[in-house]
């Protein structure tokens, strides 16, 4: 396995809905994990008040309903503020951040930090975001991609999907199971990997984009943009 997966920090967030720039954050995790992908710091989980009612859909999916967050949340500035110098520590240590879908969790921050006058991530990195590792290094494997999926795949477990700890966790086991699959053709520098993953993300996107406009619909557009779509 490449060094870098040997320490990685682990990151999520479940939110009110899937709007980047309108979401706000209900619950997230960001801890680290050591080589065989269990937690070697204290977990931190975060419950947020988001200040705006969680719809039934989305309460569905994570289970923190409206009145959860307001009665035990922590205020959304607050705890915003406290995921920012989280991962900023990691950064900063240049410890990976492995995020499944990056764009999703990095994104709905940014404009969360925006929304309480905080200043927003300054070009995190490195990150690792497994899904796009995936996608562009088994592009022609069937079936779906979300988390559940390829922790399946690698035969990660994962038993509380939606989970903010949860699926952290086994984004961060997938991504050290990548590592080992493709670790003779992936770079040994996280730096590196990160930088790659830009065009690994976009050349993803055009695939798609360009089997949308072939199959359903010609002016269908893909957002660009990893791993923010700011």
């Amino acid at each position: 396995m490449p060094a870098w997966a040997e320490r990685l920090a682990v990151f999520d967030l479940e939110t009110t809905g899937l709007e980047l720039r309108e979401a706000r954050i209900v619950t997230a995790c960001a801890l680290e994990i050591d080589s065989s992908g269990n937690p070697t710091s204290e977990v931190a989980e975060w419950l947020v008040n988001p200040g705006i009612d969680i719809p039934i859909q989305a309460a569905s999916v994570h289970g923190v309903t409206t009145e959860i967050a307001q009665a035990k949340g922590q205020s959304a500035a607050s705890a915003i503020s406290e995921i920012l110098a989280k991962l900023r520590f990691f950064f900063e240590q240049n410890i990976p951040v492995v995020a499944y879908n990056a764009p999703f969790d990095f994104t709905i921050l940014h404009f969360e930090a925006l929304r309480y006058g905080l200043e927003p991530l300054a070009n995190p990195m490195p990150i690792i975001d497994p899904l796009v590792i995936d996608k562009y290094k088994d592009t022609y494997r069937g079936g779906k991609r979300r988390l559940e999926n390829a922790a399946e795949f690698y035969r990660v477990p994962l038993k509380n999907a939606h989970n903010a700890t949860a699926d952290a966790i086994a984004a961060g086991r997938v991504a050290q199971a990548i590592a080992r699959r493709w670790s003779t053709e992936l770079p040994t520098d996280p730096i590196e990997l990160h930088k790659l993953q830009v065009s690994w993300s976009e050349a993803n996107d055009k695939s798609f984009e360009d089997y949308m406009r072939r199959v359903k619909d010609p002016s269908f557009t893909v957002v660009r943009g990893w791993p923010l779509k700011a």
